[in-house]
């Protein structure tokens, strides 16, 4: 018998559940904690799938889920998919569109992050309040949902090179690594366990076809657009996503959660960096082990112009904090950690026509590419050199404020043919 224990705590009460499965159902149910034991008596007999699917009161449910996330596995069904929820109404919006194109959905939730000491998680997407509105929002339609506690993984395949990139005087993208090397892989892994034919996600990104392979592509909203955080996935694993709001606007979705009467439908955005949690960076980064520490501010010929609290604070083409008094405009260059140094100067400094990308690749062969080196940034067009570890960018025009750590993602029109790090920039 395969035995599993889940506890949970909320507002200082207590709950466990301890489960025993056989032959594919759960043959054994107790604990303690309230309306454990009404809910122990409701799953005895059925399988994981199906005791997931069960509504509870938050405690009782969460002690429930804590215990069920290992025990969930089902044979392969062509019909099952798997819709990753976020507690948001993008995700809630990819659960109703795969029951109406006829899939049965199971809805999976990644619990990553929890910062007692951190500002409120209203917009954290994997936040416990988070948690629970993607449970409700599966349980009200009648699907099962399983939570699974990747908190350890999490923090370390994802915020711990976060703190050490700015620790480096680099400006990392965790969004970026998460998705390409963590988020995905768990959630493809858990689509395998339950036999689901492909997995779901409300990200606004599409797929299209070139040179007979599958390949990431800009969403229809340009204003959501969210393929540059998608573009270190491997293509080879495409043919299993499916991003149903990709043709549609944020609009679009809201108005589709409304008629379909969803409590998400006017919920709040989570955040990019979802373990911020809304905070500023600069905070958290000063509550996970990087000290303040004074430091000069000089410009480009080493003239000491002010004082600083720490170089991790600044990245190049940042304006604001830099405590200079200066009779024109000027911004952060360049930081040097080993001398906790910040360099300053004016914008046309910031020109940069050359960048190294590392842990890059090229989807397909190209040589001319638009590439975009931010979030919010414009593409810019580029020659592309290939690499043994990545690829050079030889820019036509200038570009500004270039970071090393942050994503360089290639696009050839609305596809994504490349990504990888900045490792290196030169004029």
């Amino acid at each position: 018998m395969d035995e599993s224990v889940g506890n949970a705590t909320r507002d200082g009460d207590f709950a466990w559940v301890r489960l025993g499965c056989e032959d594919g159902r759960i043959i054994a149910a107790d604990g303690e904690g309230p309306g454990v034991s009404e809910l122990c008596c409701e799953i005895r007999g059925l399988t994981p799938l199906q005791a997931a699917a069960i509504r509870a009161n938050p405690l009782a449910g969460d002690a429930l889920h804590d215990a069920l996330a290992p025990l969930v596995r089902a044979s392969k069904d062509t019909g099952r998919v798997a819709v990753a929820m976020s507690g948001g109404v993008d995700s809630a919006v990819a659960l109703v569109c795969a029951r109406d194109q006829g899939f049965d959905p199971v809805g999976v939730t990644l619990r990553l992050w929890v910062d007692p000491a951190g500002p409120t998680a209203e917009r954290a997407c994997c936040s416990p309040e988070a948690v629970i509105a993607a449970r409700e929002t599966c349980h009200g339609l009648g699907f099962p949902h399983v939570t699974l506690d990747l908190r350890e993984e999490f923090r370390r395949a994802v915020v711990a090179p976060f703190v050490a990139g700015y620790a480096r005087g680099e400006t990392p993208n965790p969004c970026v690594r998460c998705n390409g090397s963590f988020r995905f892989a768990e959630l493809l892994a858990f689509s395998r366990r339950i036999g689901a034919a492909r997995l779901v996600t409300g990200h606004y990104a599409r797929t299209v076809e070139r040179d007979e392979r599958m390949l990431l592509a800009r969403g229809a909203d340009d204003e959501k657009d969210q393929s540059y955080m998608l573009a270190r996935l491997d293509p080879r694993f495409l043919p299993r996503l499916w991003f149903p709001l990709g043709e549609q606007t944020k609009d679009d979705t809201r108005a589709q959660a409304r008629a379909a009467g969803l409590a998400a439908a006017d919920r709040l955005e989570s955040q990019e960096a979802c373990f911020l949690a809304g905070a500023d960076y600069r905070d958290f980064l000063a509550r996970h082990g990087i000290g303040s520490t004074e430091g000069p501010v000089v410009d480009e010929w080493g003239r000491k112009l002010g004082r600083h609290d720490g170089y991790w604070r600044f990245t190049p083409g940042q304006r604001r904090g830099l405590g200079v008094a200066s009779g024109a405009p000027v911004y952060a260059l360049r930081t040097h950690p080993a001398t906790n140094t910040v360099v300053v100067g004016p914008r046309e400094s910031l020109a940069r026509r050359v960048i190294g990308v590392r842990a890059g690749r090229l989807y397909v062969p190209v040589e001319r590419a638009e590439a975009k080196l931010r979030y919010r940034s414009p593409a810019a067009p580029a020659t592309v050199v290939p690499r043994a570890r990545g690829f050079r960018l030889h820019f036509d025009r200038p570009v500004h404020g270039v970071a090393v750590g942050q994503a360089a993602v290639l696009y050839d029109e609305d596809a994504v043919v490349g990504a990888g790090l900045i490792a290196s920039v030169s004029e």
